[in-house]
């Protein structure tokens, strides 16, 4: 029974750890900012600045080609 709580915290801790790392990952990824979004408010443990969508960063503005 210890056993199972020791490692209930430790997965725990592990997805709150890989929680961070993709929201860095998808926080700089180029990708349009509804489906960053998205993602982000999926992810388990996700920090009060993933969640909301005015604090995510712009996306790339987009240059058009027409004359």
């Amino acid at each position: 029974m210890m056993l199972v709580s020791v490692v209930a915290e430790i997965l725990e801790e592990y997805t709150m750890v890989l929680t961070q790392v993709l929201e860095h990952v998808f926080n700089e990824a180029p990708l349009p900012r509804r489906i960053r979004f998205l993602i982000l408010r999926n992810l388990p443990f996700a920090s009060n600045i993933a969640l909301n969508p005015s604090l995510l960063p712009p996306p790339p503005p987009v240059r058009s080609t027409h004359y």
